[in-house]
């Protein structure tokens, strides 16, 4: 089986970590499957790539702060890069003929930029399955539609794609009431629940005794993602620690995202010199090994970064991104309603009140556990089998094998 991963990542890391996860899993558990990925992150090659996946490299794409799409580092317009990048993908879909094209959160692609391919592989490959991957939460239910109706999205939907798979829960966020999906639609949506990530490449004691931190000391993990806009987050948490005990034992560990800016994450990295109890690192692709090493976590409220503190089971603190889309505002709040999480609104994140719910969190740590345990993780397995149901070139032999591990999964 040949898969096609389309993913646009104009904007951080959340796109291409949350992809690669699921090609990750996926080679584990489908027989003979070759991932081709095509992917605009700038970041794509810092990633452990397993083995049955490669990729192309798209030219990149940026999404500011105010939602306006440019080039990130060619001398193009927009348009003209936007058309690049279509080609490639045409060119690549043609020579791959992939039995299946999984497309993250975009049904025509970024700008447009899959329509040509979609147009092409119907007309030459027209039992090639189409699938779109949506996370739980997109952005505002009126802006969303607002926008898919604009982009025909429904349409291409209800005329192209053969199944919609979210990786989330209509308990926590319905798309389909929320964005009012029209039954050709609504009847195409499986919820697969949300992706339970792998346990760290290293464990909790090999980790801290690398750092050099005792296991009697309090411990968190600050991250801000990519970073391209953390900075207010991760200096308001270094401003905190000058308030707390003089020999209070906490130990820090800080990841500025590798997308933040050079001035801002050197200013951060200057601060934390002066801080002895706090590690500074500018990325990991291990960064679950530093969250199950930790005792909570303060961070952005991206999908990816979620998904790691549910499988960590850790109470978190989430200082969640506004604009240009409202969907970490969105999570954190009905997560927060959930008893799951505690939220600072950006518009009152200061350094003490960020401290004290710190320290609140340490002092109970175990208070946000039981309801974290009633969410639904299992969305990796069921991804396996909508795949396997869809696509009948997996010949029974392999399928019953990919079944069966899909089945220890959930048992175990």
């Amino acid at each position: 089986m040949k898969l096609l991963v389309y993913s646009h990542d104009a904007y951080g890391l959340g796109n291409i970590r949350r992809m690669l996860e699921i090609c990750q899993y996926l080679l584990e558990t489908i027989p003979n499957l070759s991932v081709l990925l095509l992917s605009g992150s700038p970041m794509l090659h810092g990633f452990r790539l397993p083995q049955g996946l490669d990729y192309i490299k798209l030219p990149c794409l940026n999404r500011g702060e105010e939602g306006k799409l440019a080039a990130k580092y060619l001398k193009m317009d927009t348009e003209a890069t936007v058309q690049l990048r279509g080609d490639l993908i045409l060119t690549t879909a043609l020579s791959f003929k992939p039995d299946m094209v999984l497309v993250d959160k975009k049904p025509y692609g970024m700008k447009d930029e899959l329509k040509e391919t979609i147009d092409a592989l119907k007309e030459n490959l027209p039992e090639t399955k189409w699938v779109l991957l949506l996370r739980d939460i997109l952005d505002h239910p009126d802006r969303t539609i607002a926008e898919w109706r604009e982009q025909d999205n429904y349409q291409a939907i209800q005329h192209f794609y053969d199944r919609v798979l979210v990786v989330g829960s209509p308990e926590v966020f319905d798309p389909c009431l929320e964005y009012q999906f029209p039954p050709a639609v609504a009847t195409r949506v499986r919820f697969c629940g949300y992706i339970r990530r792998p346990a760290g490449l290293q464990d909790r004691n090999t980790l801290l005794k690398e750092f050099g931190i005792s296991p009697s000391d309090r411990r968190v993990l600050v991250t801000a993602g990519g970073g391209e806009d953390g900075y207010p987050l991760l200096h308001s948490y270094l401003r905190g620690l000058a308030l707390l005990p003089p020999h209070y034992p906490l130990k820090s560990f800080v990841v500025s995202g590798p997308e933040m800016p050079q001035e801002e994450r050197e200013r951060l990295f200057q601060i934390a010199e002066l801080l002895p109890n706090v590690h500074m690192l500018e990325f990991t692709d291990d960064l679950m090994s530093y969250m199950e090493a930790v005792d909570t976590v303060v961070a952005m409220g991206g999908y990816n970064t979620f998904c790691e503190i549910l499988s960590a089971r850790k109470p978190s603190i989430i200082v969640p991104r506004v604009r240009p889309s409202q969907e970490q505002l969105i999570r954190a709040e009905k997560m927060s309603q959930l008893g799951i999480l505690t939220p600072i609104f950006p518009e009152d994140l200061t350094p003490e009140k960020l401290m004290r719910h710190v320290l609140n969190q340490l002092n109970h740590p175990h208070a946000y556990i039981s309801n974290i345990d009633k969410l639904d993780l299992e969305a990796l397995p069921r991804i396996v089998q909508q795949i396997t149901t869809l696509v009948p070139k997996i010949v029974a032999e392999d399928r019953k094998k990919s079944m069966q591990q899909v089945a220890e999964y959930l048992c175990a």
